[in-house]
Protein backbone atom coordinates (compact mmCIF):
# COMPACT_ATOMS: atom_id res chain seq x y z
CA UNK A 1 0.00 0.00 0.00
CA UNK A 2 1.29 3.46 -0.93
CA UNK A 3 2.05 5.55 2.17
CA UNK A 4 1.19 9.25 1.97
CA UNK A 5 2.63 11.96 4.18
CA UNK A 6 -0.25 14.42 3.77
CA UNK A 7 -3.54 14.14 5.60
CA UNK A 8 -6.79 16.07 5.20
CA UNK A 9 -6.04 18.05 8.38
CA UNK A 10 -2.77 19.19 6.80
CA UNK A 11 -4.57 20.49 3.73
CA UNK A 12 -7.11 22.29 5.90
CA UNK A 13 -4.27 23.88 7.88
CA UNK A 14 -2.45 25.15 4.79
CA UNK A 15 -5.65 26.62 3.36
CA UNK A 16 -6.62 28.30 6.63
CA UNK A 17 -3.17 29.85 7.17
CA UNK A 18 -3.03 31.03 3.55
CA UNK A 19 -6.44 32.68 3.90
CA UNK A 20 -5.92 34.19 7.35
CA UNK A 21 -2.21 35.02 7.24
CA UNK A 22 -1.38 34.01 10.81
CA UNK A 23 -1.48 30.85 12.89
CA UNK A 24 -3.55 32.58 15.56
CA UNK A 25 -6.26 33.60 13.11
CA UNK A 26 -6.20 30.21 11.37
CA UNK A 27 -6.59 28.56 14.76
CA UNK A 28 -9.89 30.35 15.29
CA UNK A 29 -11.20 28.79 12.07
CA UNK A 30 -9.87 25.30 12.81
CA UNK A 31 -10.65 25.44 16.55
CA UNK A 32 -7.03 24.68 17.46
CA UNK A 33 -4.45 26.56 19.50
CA UNK A 34 -1.57 28.42 17.89
CA UNK A 35 0.83 25.96 19.49
CA UNK A 36 -1.00 22.96 18.01
CA UNK A 37 -1.02 24.51 14.54
CA UNK A 38 2.66 25.41 14.80
CA UNK A 39 3.52 21.77 15.61
CA UNK A 40 1.35 20.53 12.72
CA UNK A 41 2.98 22.93 10.29
CA UNK A 42 6.46 21.87 11.36
CA UNK A 43 5.37 18.25 10.95
CA UNK A 44 4.14 18.85 7.38
CA UNK A 45 7.27 20.74 6.36
CA UNK A 46 9.44 18.03 7.90
CA UNK A 47 7.61 15.31 5.99
CA UNK A 48 7.84 17.20 2.70
CA UNK A 49 11.37 18.44 3.26
CA UNK A 50 10.64 22.05 2.39
CA UNK A 51 9.17 25.25 3.87
CA UNK A 52 5.57 26.07 2.95
CA UNK A 53 5.42 29.56 4.50
CA UNK A 54 7.82 32.44 5.09
CA UNK A 55 7.29 35.10 7.73
CA UNK A 56 6.83 38.54 6.14
CA UNK A 57 6.38 41.08 8.90
CA UNK A 58 3.60 39.76 11.12
CA UNK A 59 2.08 37.54 8.43
CA UNK A 60 2.92 34.19 6.88
CA UNK A 61 3.35 34.18 3.09
CA UNK A 62 3.30 31.08 0.91
CA UNK A 63 6.51 29.81 -0.67
CA UNK A 64 6.33 28.38 -4.22
CA UNK A 65 5.97 24.92 -2.64
CA UNK A 66 3.19 26.27 -0.44
CA UNK A 67 1.40 27.76 -3.46
CA UNK A 68 1.49 24.38 -5.17
CA UNK A 69 0.17 22.59 -2.11
CA UNK A 70 -2.59 25.18 -1.62
CA UNK A 71 -3.82 24.67 -5.19
CA UNK A 72 -4.03 20.92 -4.60
CA UNK A 73 -5.62 21.43 -1.18
CA UNK A 74 -8.42 23.53 -2.66
CA UNK A 75 -9.15 20.89 -5.29
CA UNK A 76 -8.97 17.92 -2.92
CA UNK A 77 -11.07 19.49 -0.14
CA UNK A 78 -13.72 20.63 -2.63
CA UNK A 79 -13.88 17.12 -4.09
CA UNK A 80 -14.26 15.60 -0.62
CA UNK A 81 -17.15 17.93 0.26
CA UNK A 82 -18.88 17.17 -3.03
CA UNK A 83 -18.37 13.43 -2.59
CA UNK A 84 -19.76 13.50 0.95
CA UNK A 85 -22.82 15.40 -0.25
CA UNK A 86 -23.37 13.00 -3.15
CA UNK A 87 -23.13 9.96 -0.87
CA UNK A 88 -25.59 11.48 1.60
CA UNK A 89 -28.01 12.07 -1.24
CA UNK A 90 -27.67 8.45 -2.38
CA UNK A 91 -28.37 7.38 1.18
CA UNK A 92 -31.45 9.57 1.34
CA UNK A 93 -29.83 11.92 3.87
CA UNK A 94 -30.80 15.59 3.38
CA UNK A 95 -27.93 16.94 5.51
CA UNK A 96 -25.30 19.17 3.99
CA UNK A 97 -23.51 22.51 3.98
CA UNK A 98 -24.43 25.25 1.52
CA UNK A 99 -21.93 28.11 1.33
CA UNK A 100 -23.25 31.11 -0.60
CA UNK A 101 -22.33 34.67 -1.52
CA UNK A 102 -23.58 37.41 -3.83
CA UNK A 103 -21.73 39.78 -6.13
CA UNK A 104 -23.46 42.80 -4.61
CA UNK A 105 -23.94 43.87 -1.01
CA UNK A 106 -27.53 44.99 -1.65
CA UNK A 107 -28.52 41.40 -2.44
CA UNK A 108 -27.83 40.41 1.15
CA UNK A 109 -31.02 42.32 2.02
CA UNK A 110 -32.96 40.09 -0.36
CA UNK A 111 -31.67 36.76 0.93
CA UNK A 112 -33.17 36.53 4.47
CA UNK A 113 -36.78 35.79 3.36
CA UNK A 114 -35.45 33.16 0.94
CA UNK A 115 -33.30 31.63 3.66
CA UNK A 116 -36.25 31.55 6.06
CA UNK A 117 -38.37 29.62 3.60
CA UNK A 118 -35.48 27.31 2.68
CA UNK A 119 -34.90 26.43 6.32
CA UNK A 120 -38.48 25.18 6.61
CA UNK A 121 -37.97 22.61 3.86
CA UNK A 122 -34.27 21.84 4.48
CA UNK A 123 -33.74 22.12 8.25
CA UNK A 124 -30.68 19.86 8.18
CA UNK A 125 -28.75 21.95 5.65
CA UNK A 126 -26.30 24.35 7.24
CA UNK A 127 -26.42 27.55 5.13
CA UNK A 128 -23.38 29.79 5.49
CA UNK A 129 -23.09 33.26 3.94
CA UNK A 130 -19.55 34.27 2.98
CA UNK A 131 -19.45 38.07 2.67
CA UNK A 132 -15.68 38.00 2.16
CA UNK A 133 -16.19 36.36 -1.27
CA UNK A 134 -18.42 39.19 -2.54
CA UNK A 135 -15.69 40.81 -4.66
CA UNK A 136 -14.52 37.56 -6.31
CA UNK A 137 -17.31 34.96 -6.13
CA UNK A 138 -16.28 32.87 -9.14
CA UNK A 139 -12.72 32.55 -7.87
CA UNK A 140 -14.13 31.35 -4.55
CA UNK A 141 -16.30 28.79 -6.37
CA UNK A 142 -13.38 27.42 -8.34
CA UNK A 143 -11.23 27.26 -5.23
CA UNK A 144 -13.87 25.17 -3.46
CA UNK A 145 -14.68 27.83 -0.84
CA UNK A 146 -18.25 28.34 -2.09
CA UNK A 147 -21.12 26.20 -3.34
CA UNK A 148 -23.33 28.89 -4.91
CA UNK A 149 -22.88 32.53 -5.93
CA UNK A 150 -25.44 35.07 -7.12
CA UNK A 151 -23.69 37.02 -9.88
CA UNK A 152 -24.45 39.58 -12.56
CA UNK A 153 -21.24 39.33 -14.58
CA UNK A 154 -21.07 36.81 -17.42
CA UNK A 155 -19.33 33.57 -16.44
CA UNK A 156 -17.12 32.06 -19.14
CA UNK A 157 -15.48 29.22 -17.23
CA UNK A 158 -16.93 25.91 -18.43
CA UNK A 159 -16.58 24.37 -14.99
CA UNK A 160 -19.35 26.69 -13.79
CA UNK A 161 -23.08 26.34 -14.52
CA UNK A 162 -25.31 29.42 -14.35
CA UNK A 163 -29.08 29.79 -14.14
CA UNK A 164 -30.68 33.20 -14.83
CA UNK A 165 -32.78 34.45 -11.91
CA UNK A 166 -34.10 37.96 -12.60
CA UNK A 167 -33.36 41.31 -14.23
CA UNK A 168 -33.18 44.63 -12.43
CA UNK A 169 -32.25 48.25 -13.03
CA UNK A 170 -29.63 50.49 -11.47
CA UNK A 171 -30.74 54.05 -10.74
CA UNK A 172 -28.98 57.16 -9.52
CA UNK A 173 -30.26 58.32 -6.12
CA UNK A 174 -29.89 61.78 -4.62
CA UNK A 175 -31.44 64.21 -2.22
CA UNK A 176 -34.71 65.69 -3.59
CA UNK A 177 -33.14 69.14 -3.68
CA UNK A 178 -30.19 68.12 -5.86
CA UNK A 179 -29.97 70.00 -9.21
CA UNK A 180 -29.78 66.69 -11.12
CA UNK A 181 -33.18 65.68 -9.71
CA UNK A 182 -34.75 67.93 -12.36
CA UNK A 183 -33.38 65.73 -15.17
CA UNK A 184 -35.31 62.86 -16.73
CA UNK A 185 -32.21 60.62 -16.67
CA UNK A 186 -28.58 60.86 -15.62
CA UNK A 187 -25.74 60.74 -18.15
CA UNK A 188 -22.09 59.93 -17.61
CA UNK A 189 -21.10 63.60 -17.89
CA UNK A 190 -23.42 64.47 -14.99
CA UNK A 191 -21.05 62.72 -12.58
CA UNK A 192 -18.24 65.19 -13.33
CA UNK A 193 -17.75 67.34 -10.26
CA UNK A 194 -19.92 65.06 -8.10
CA UNK A 195 -19.08 62.60 -5.32
CA UNK A 196 -19.94 59.02 -6.32
CA UNK A 197 -21.01 56.80 -3.43
CA UNK A 198 -19.91 53.31 -4.43
CA UNK A 199 -19.71 49.83 -2.93
CA UNK A 200 -16.52 49.12 -4.83
CA UNK A 201 -13.32 50.91 -5.78
CA UNK A 202 -13.17 52.48 -9.22
CA UNK A 203 -11.22 49.46 -10.48
CA UNK A 204 -14.05 47.12 -9.44
CA UNK A 205 -17.07 49.40 -9.89
CA UNK A 206 -19.31 48.33 -12.75
CA UNK A 207 -20.64 51.88 -13.24
CA UNK A 208 -17.16 53.40 -13.25
CA UNK A 209 -15.69 50.83 -15.63
CA UNK A 210 -18.64 50.45 -18.02
CA UNK A 211 -20.03 53.98 -18.07
CA UNK A 212 -17.74 56.68 -16.71
CA UNK A 213 -14.34 55.47 -17.90
CA UNK A 214 -15.39 54.98 -21.58
CA UNK A 215 -16.94 58.46 -21.50
CA UNK A 216 -13.74 59.98 -20.11
CA UNK A 217 -15.57 61.23 -17.01
CA UNK A 218 -13.96 61.40 -13.59
CA UNK A 219 -16.08 62.23 -10.53
CA UNK A 220 -14.69 64.80 -8.14
CA UNK A 221 -14.53 62.05 -5.53
CA UNK A 222 -15.35 58.36 -5.18
CA UNK A 223 -16.35 57.40 -1.68
CA UNK A 224 -16.36 53.66 -1.06
CA UNK A 225 -19.23 52.65 1.24
CA UNK A 226 -20.07 48.96 1.60
CA UNK A 227 -23.44 49.34 3.33
CA UNK A 228 -26.62 49.99 1.35
CA UNK A 229 -28.19 51.84 4.29
CA UNK A 230 -25.14 54.11 4.59
CA UNK A 231 -25.23 54.99 0.87
CA UNK A 232 -28.94 55.81 1.16
CA UNK A 233 -28.45 58.00 4.23
CA UNK A 234 -25.49 59.83 2.70
CA UNK A 235 -27.44 60.46 -0.52
CA UNK A 236 -30.36 61.78 1.52
CA UNK A 237 -27.96 64.11 3.33
CA UNK A 238 -26.71 65.51 0.02
CA UNK A 239 -23.21 64.03 0.40
CA UNK A 240 -23.11 62.43 -3.04
CA UNK A 241 -24.82 60.39 -5.74
CA UNK A 242 -25.52 56.74 -5.07
CA UNK A 243 -26.09 54.09 -7.74
CA UNK A 244 -28.35 51.37 -6.38
CA UNK A 245 -31.00 48.88 -7.43
CA UNK A 246 -34.38 50.50 -7.91
CA UNK A 247 -36.06 47.84 -5.75
CA UNK A 248 -33.65 48.58 -2.91
CA UNK A 249 -34.48 52.31 -2.78
CA UNK A 250 -38.15 52.22 -3.78
CA UNK A 251 -39.47 52.72 -0.19
CA UNK A 252 -37.34 55.86 0.26
CA UNK A 253 -38.39 57.19 -3.14
CA UNK A 254 -42.09 56.59 -2.46
CA UNK A 255 -41.75 58.41 0.87
CA UNK A 256 -40.17 61.39 -0.90
CA UNK A 257 -36.91 61.13 0.99
CA UNK A 258 -34.90 60.33 -2.15
CA UNK A 259 -35.11 61.02 -5.85
CA UNK A 260 -34.18 58.25 -8.28
CA UNK A 261 -33.36 58.76 -11.94
CA UNK A 262 -32.52 56.20 -14.67
CA UNK A 263 -28.86 55.77 -15.46
CA UNK A 264 -28.57 56.83 -19.14
CA UNK A 265 -31.43 57.42 -21.55
CA UNK A 266 -32.08 53.71 -22.01
CA UNK A 267 -31.54 52.65 -18.42
CA UNK A 268 -28.88 50.38 -16.97
CA UNK A 269 -30.14 46.81 -16.63
CA UNK A 270 -28.43 43.54 -15.92
CA UNK A 271 -29.32 39.87 -15.42
CA UNK A 272 -28.56 38.09 -12.16
CA UNK A 273 -27.76 34.37 -12.21
CA UNK A 274 -27.07 31.61 -9.72
CA UNK A 275 -23.64 30.10 -10.37
CA UNK A 276 -22.47 26.71 -9.14
CA UNK A 277 -19.84 24.18 -10.14
CA UNK A 278 -21.15 21.56 -12.57
CA UNK A 279 -20.74 18.76 -10.05
CA UNK A 280 -22.92 20.60 -7.52
CA UNK A 281 -25.64 21.88 -9.82
CA UNK A 282 -27.76 18.73 -9.54
CA UNK A 283 -27.29 18.08 -5.82
CA UNK A 284 -30.94 18.26 -4.63
CA UNK A 285 -30.53 20.71 -1.77
CA UNK A 286 -28.41 23.03 -3.96
CA UNK A 287 -30.88 23.00 -6.86
CA UNK A 288 -33.74 23.51 -4.37
CA UNK A 289 -32.11 26.70 -3.13
CA UNK A 290 -31.59 27.91 -6.69
CA UNK A 291 -35.28 27.23 -7.39
CA UNK A 292 -36.26 29.41 -4.43
CA UNK A 293 -34.01 32.24 -5.63
CA UNK A 294 -35.67 32.12 -9.05
CA UNK A 295 -39.18 31.99 -7.57
CA UNK A 296 -38.66 34.87 -5.14
CA UNK A 297 -36.65 37.67 -6.79
CA UNK A 298 -36.59 41.01 -4.93
CA UNK A 299 -39.73 42.97 -5.87
CA UNK A 300 -39.49 41.44 -9.32
CA UNK A 301 -40.98 38.96 -11.74
CA UNK A 302 -38.74 35.91 -12.30
CA UNK A 303 -37.41 35.24 -15.76
CA UNK A 304 -38.71 32.23 -17.68
CA UNK A 305 -35.33 30.80 -18.66
CA UNK A 306 -34.45 27.24 -19.38
CA UNK A 307 -32.41 25.64 -16.63
CA UNK A 308 -29.09 24.04 -17.50
CA UNK A 309 -25.54 24.85 -18.41
CA UNK A 310 -24.78 28.40 -19.45
CA UNK A 311 -27.05 31.40 -19.31
CA UNK A 312 -29.97 29.86 -21.14
CA UNK A 313 -32.47 31.64 -23.39
CA UNK A 314 -35.86 33.11 -22.55
CA UNK A 315 -38.82 30.95 -23.42
CA UNK A 316 -41.04 33.96 -23.74
CA UNK A 317 -41.14 37.70 -23.26
CA UNK A 318 -41.47 38.76 -19.64
CA UNK A 319 -41.63 42.12 -17.92
CA UNK A 320 -38.08 43.00 -16.99
CA UNK A 321 -37.60 43.52 -13.27
CA UNK A 322 -35.16 45.53 -11.23
CA UNK A 323 -31.89 44.58 -9.67
CA UNK A 324 -28.99 45.55 -7.42
CA UNK A 325 -25.44 46.35 -8.39
CA UNK A 326 -22.00 47.23 -7.32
Amino acid sequence: MLAMDLEIRHLQLVRAVAQRGTLTSAGLVLHLTQSALSHQLLDIESRLGTALFLRVGKRLALTPAGERLLASANEVLATIVQTEDAIRQLAGDSRGVLRITTECYTCYHWLPPVLKQYRRTHPRVDVRIDVTATNAPIDALLEGRLDLAVVSDRVLDRRVVTRPLFDDELVVVMTPGHPLAAKAFIEARDFAGETLLSYASKEESTVYQRLLLPAGVTPANLLQVQLTEAIIEMAKAGLGLGVLARWAVEPEVRAGRLQARPLTRHGFKRTWSAATLKDLAHVPYVSAFTDLLAEHPPFATPLAHEAGTGHGRPRGRRRRAQKSGK
